[in-house]
């Protein structure tokens, strides 16, 4: 945990944080111990929507984007080397003193430290639980880690640590191309990403507006920018649970499955759920999941119609309709 590798270094008296001015952390996660000092003194970098509301509800002041000046930073490396390596380069540029990297083993931080020492003299390092922390002075060795979004084979724009951000998903690709030609007025992508499936969506007849939740912030703003069309309504949000603004006709959805690095099957029948609650009586959802994930219950459990509608070795597409309680009770006319 984040905590004991920090809260250790301080307590061994290895590393000493400023004594004035704002310490920024990079990519926290929602329960993170940071009793080390008072809470107006942290400022919380987090584009993740969950971790970021919850950040909030605690009291702590919390951003999307870094500002500048700050005393010291940590970073909290994420599952995406190359979106730590960008959290790295932003942090050592907004900070005047201490920038301290932390993460697990299983999070890349070894091959981190051993690329960090080819660039700066890395200044103190502790080890435990399972993962280590170690700081450097910031001031200018990182500039080329610094990252801007850029066009993919496709020509969508995307950015560093996004799903699937090289190009479009196999996976999203075959839904795209099962999705029938009409899909009703009123349209929700869950985990909309940086927007290929509502680009699809928008192709077909009669779509008059296209819901996009994506709680990956740095994933939204591409899709704002690949998805111009007035039609298109972007939610920065975690579609568990998002509050449709109107009767939803079909919900279209590749939900993630992991947690960090831990599968997790529960985002996706939490994602399930979710499309019941906001889809009209008559309503659908489209869906595409690996293989092997187990949500065929779940979504006999949430819809009265479900079947498999197409798919292969590595994934498949399920459709379900009729949702069994759904909240909008306004059906299409």
């Amino acid at each position: 945990m984040t905590a004991s590798r920090l809260s250790h270094a301080i307590e061994t008296g290895a590393l000493a944080l400023p004594d004035e001015g704002r310490v920024a952390v990079f990519g926290p996660p929602g329960d993170i111990d940071l009793s080390a000092l008072p809470r107006e003194r942290w400022h919380l970098i987090q584009p993740f929507a969950p971790d970021h509301a919850a950040l909030a509800a605690r009291g702590f002041e919390c951003a999307t984007v870094p500002a500048t000046g700050y005393a010291a930073s940590l970073v909290v490396l994420p599952r995406a080397r190359d979106r730590g390596e960008a959290w790295i380069a932003a942090a050592e540029e907004a900070t005047q003193g201490p920038v301290i990297v932390e993460g697990a083993k299983t999070d890349g931080i070894d091959a981190l430290i051993k690329a960090a020492r080819k660039r700066v003299a890395i200044e103190g390092q502790v080890a435990k639980a399972h993962g280590k922390l170690f700081w450097f002075t910031a001031g200018d060795a990182f500039a080329d880690w610094r990252r801007i979004p850029t066009a993919n084979a496709e020509g969508f724009l995307t950015a560093p640590g996004t799903f699937s951000a090289d190009g479009v998903d196999p996976a999203s690709a075959a839904l795209a191309e099962m999705l029938p030609g009409r899909l009703g007025p009123v349209v929700a992508d869950l985990g909309a990403g940086w927007g290929y499936l509502a680009t699809e969506i928008l192709g077909r007849a009669g779509v008059e507006r296209v819901h996009l939740l994506e709680a990956d912030r740095d994933a939204l703003d591409c899709a704002e920018a690949n998805v111009d069309d007035p039609r298109a309504a972007f939610h920065w949000a975690d579609a568990r649970g998002w509050a449709a603004p109107e009767p939803i006709d079909t919900v279209v959805s590749n939900p993630p499955f992991h947690i960090g690095r831990a599968p997790d099957p529960a985002l996706g029948r939490a994602f399930i759920a979710a499309a019941a609650r906001m889809l009209t009586p008559q309503g659908a959802l489209w869906l595409v999941a690996n293989r092997h994930l187990p949500y065929e219950t779940a979504l006999e459990d949430a819809f009265r119609d479900v079947a498999e509608a197409g798919g292969d070795r590595r994934f498949k597409i399920l459709h379900a309709a009729r949702p069994r309680s759904s909240h909008s009770t306004r059906a299409r006319a």
